[in-house]
């Protein structure tokens, strides 16, 4: 089977190089000639583990290409992947103009018997209206949806082995051409779901959004523990055990962040309208999580007796996530831009060494490890909940501060060893255990 996905970024390439570890021939699309000239070097443009082995492995194998020619991607194709972005617009619906432009490009070179399958976050209803835009051209193209549920920093695994496959067609020939796509998944014993495409495209969003409120849900709870008394890790844990609820997504931090999450909530929230739905959870959970941000900053500045200016502050982490150079959306913009804005002395230090923090965080100073972007701090902060972040020695860690003030967001540590350190401690969700 020959695969053409038409979009590099985090879906499209990480789909690419996973179709052709399944066996088929993968000609990956990008209008970005720069872009496309890196891959074709071997040079892979995002941070995802194990992404670069496997793509090179798969080039070697002649089974991965990639080029910025439509044309001659989407000739030979059986399948055509539209993994392009949906961008939210300022007012929080999503933009279509990279999908309607990738069909509007592709149509004139696609094999007649070709599928066109969009992989792309899009608003319910986008799938059928796609298929008008083509027969409108003179094209007759049997256009599908497929969801993608690919968490960054997990994304080859999650791919590979994913909880579900959700594939929304209109025809018996869309099913059996998508069967053979997967087919390498059948004999996991994944399941395989085919529903009508307005269910898949809202699988996606309801998928993202229940996620979204599990993240919110638990930072209220947080702010509640911290005025009656209670540790929100120890409840997370309790409620988490639950089968019905699960411990996933129950890590208290400053709220979401990420590609998917906040444009997806604002999608969901703006086309249901369009429908005549209200969603107040879903907007409930937008205000909350924006919120939660401000509320981080405060915890900082209360516990800088609210005057930063000229005080040395050591950033631990920046992207919304750990395992991922993603700045996309992140917590920690408007955190540490307020921090700078207010004349704190910011040093950064993240294990991704992510580009777009640099390009977005002006006027600090930057680090190779955590040790030394520690030296002479006033306040250490603690906002991505990378690994490494959880092997720190404090006690060398200590013996680098000014002044032993640790404000830990994502509660990564225990009261007990970061006192026993010599920290004054802060965390989230548990107030009578911190100083």
């Amino acid at each position: 089977m020959n695969i053409a996905v038409v979009g590099t970024g985090y879906v499209g390439l990480v789909s690419g190089v996973c179709f052709s570890e399944f066996g088929f021939n993968v000609k990956c699309i990008d209008n970005n000639v720069s872009k496309i000239e890196e891959l074709k070097k071997g040079i892979v443009p995002i941070y995802e583990k194990e992404l670069d082995k496997l793509m090179s492995k798969n080039m070697k194998a002649g089974r991965l290409s990639f080029t910025s020619d439509m044309a001659e991607g989407v000739r030979d194709a059986d399948i055509v992947f539209i993994a392009v972005g949906t961008p939210s617009k300022p007012d929080g619906s999503a933009n279509l103009n990279y999908v309607y432009g990738a069909v509007d490009e592709l149509a004139p070179h696609m094999n007649n018997d070709a599928i066109l399958m969009i992989k792309s976050t899009v608003p319910v209803g986008t799938t059928r209206a796609v298929k008008r835009f083509l027969l409108d051209k003179g094209f007759d193209i049997e256009v599908a949806f497929n969801p993608e549920f690919l968490r960054e920093g997990a994304a080859i695994e999650d791919f590979m082995r994913p909880d579900r496959i959700i594939l929304g067609v209109e025809s018996k020939k869309a099913e059996e051409a998508l069967k053979r796509a997967y087919r390498p998944l059948f004999v996991l014993s994944i399941p395989i779901v085919f529903t009508g495409v307005e269910t898949a495209e809202l699988s996606k969003y309801a998928a993202n959004a229940f996620l979204a409120m599990k993240i919110t849900f638990i930072n209220e709870v947080a702010n509640l523990c911290e005025n009656c008394g209670a540790d929100v890790q120890e409840v997370a844990y309790a409620i988490g055990l639950d089968k019905r609820i699960g411990e996933q997504f129950l890590q208290v931090g400053p709220g979401y962040g990420g590609s998917c999450f906040p444009k997806d909530t604002s999608a969901l929230n703006d086309f249901a309208k369009n429908f005549g739905v209200d969603m107040p959870l879903v907007e409930e959970t937008i205000r909350s999580n924006d919120a939660r941000r401000e509320k981080m900053i405060q915890k900082i500045m209360s516990v800088c007796d609210n005057d930063v200016k000229n005080k040395n502050i050591s950033i631990l982490g920046v992207t919304f996530k750990a395992n991922t150079d993603d700045m996309r959306d992140s917590p920690s913009i408007c955190i540490v831009n307020h921090l700078i804005e207010k004349g704190a002395n910011v040093k950064i230090y993240d294990p991704s060494f992510s580009e777009q923090a640099k390009r977005i965080f002006k006027n600090v100073e930057w680090n190779g490890n955590a040790y030394d972007n520690c030296n002479g701090a006033d306040v250490v902060v603690i906002l991505t909940d990378w690994a490494e972040f959880r092997a720190i020695n404090l006690a060398d860690l200590r013996c680098r501060v000014k002044t032993p003030l640790l404000v830990d967001l994502r509660s990564i540590y225990t009261v007990h060893e970061a006192k026993a350190s010599g920290f004054t401690y802060h965390s989230v969700g548990r107030p009578f255990l911190n100083g």
